[in-house]
């Protein structure tokens, strides 16, 4: 989900503009390795338990990239939140490349009629589907499970699954299960997730690549109406930081966790919040629909393991500069009115 007052505030006044005529492609390494001796490290891993050592197993393999199975296409891919919306739309985007996918949501009917959907235009040896409740550990544990079973292997996982709870109130007027809906999905979902995928990709030869989705207050700033949305969004990028920060800290190479940005969405869940003036402008000037998005976005994700990238990339779809351009022929030229909202 996407925020109206997000991008009327950072996308607009916003001084970082990323290069609209490339794909945004940011590495961010996270660079603790170089301040941390190896006896410090090696003092830390023997207090970290079974994880640490894991993770030393496979820095033992990773010292020699040539020693790594090579990650090529088809590739495998793993989407959560993913029968509706910008989640669905990724999943088509996959298979039209001739990529296997692997869609999940909470809901059952859903998940049936999304893989019934796909499997129609794409094929039955294509394209899977399960219940998954990502704020329950076992069922991430038994979406690992489907995956093996499947595909044996996944190379790109794709955390996308979020909620807003449709709800765009004040936080002094939100409910307590509105609260738990949405940090418990977004926060501790995405922790559990992410624990998950890199256990996964561990013991894989090939390794694996995580992209975190971020959205409306990721940057810091505020998202009035949607407080707690905003703050959990924020913890999304604290989280992948510190998730790059763990694997170089333990010199693992072969997995790899981005982020990545879709942008304004037109989504059920970014139109529900479209009752005042300014949010119609915003969504009509900067706002796309899912397919257009995920055209963009998946050749983009593609690329990284297509070139064996080892550093973290922060990919996104609605740069800076393509913002400003977007709003200047707005202004200028009255571009854009009226698009999808008819405005007051």
């Amino acid at each position: 989900m996407a925020s109206v007052s997000f991008h009327a505030i950072s996308l607009f006044y916003s001084r970082r503009l990323a290069p609209a005529a490339r794909p945004a492609l940011l590495s961010k390494p996270a660079g603790l390795q170089r301040s941390l001796g190896t006896a410090a490290i090696s003092s830390r891993d023997r207090n970290l338990g079974p994880w640490s050592r894991n993770l030393r197993g496979i820095r033992v393999e990773s010292a020699d990239k040539g020693a790594l199975e090579p990650m090529v296409p088809p590739y495998n891919v793993l989407i959560t939140g993913s029968t509706k919306g910008i989640g669905y739309a990724l999943a088509k985007e996959f298979l039209k490349a001739g990529d296997n996918v692997i869609v999940c949501s909470r809901s059952g009917e859903r998940v049936e009629l999304a893989v019934q959907q796909l499997r129609q235009e794409f094929g039955e040896q294509h394209v899977w589907g399960t219940i998954c409740d990502v704020r329950e550990g076992k069922d991430v544990k038994a979406l690992v499970a489907f995956a093996s079973d499947k595909l044996n292997y996944i190379d790109i996982w794709i955390n996308n699954a979020g909620s807003n709870a449709y709800s765009y109130r004040p936080l002094a007027e939100t409910s307590d299960d509105v609260l738990m809906e949405i940090v418990t999905t977004n926060t501790l979902g995405l922790m559990i997730c992410c624990r998950e995928a890199i256990n996964m990709m561990l013991n894989q030869p090939r390794g694996g690549h995580i992209f975190n989705i971020d959205g409306a207050g990721s940057d810091g700033r505020p998202t009035p109406r949607f407080a707690a949305y905003g703050a959990t969004k924020r913890s999304v990028v604290h989280l992948t930081k510190s998730l790059q920060a763990e694997l170089q800290m333990h010199e693992v190479k072969n997995v790899m966790v981005h982020s990545l940005s879709p942008g304004m969405v037109t989504t059920d869940l970014l139109m529900s919040g479209a009752t005042t003036k300014q949010a119609k402008f915003f969504i009509n000037i900067l706002a796309e629909p899912p397919d257009v998005v995920a055209e963009y976005l998946v050749p983009c994700i593609r690329s990284i393991p297509n070139t064996r990238s080892v550093k973290p990339t922060y990919i996104r779809f609605l740069t800076g500069l393509k913002a400003y351009s977007q709003i200047f022929s707005r202004l200028a030229f009255g571009a854009r009115r009226n698009r999808y909202l008819i405005e007051d």
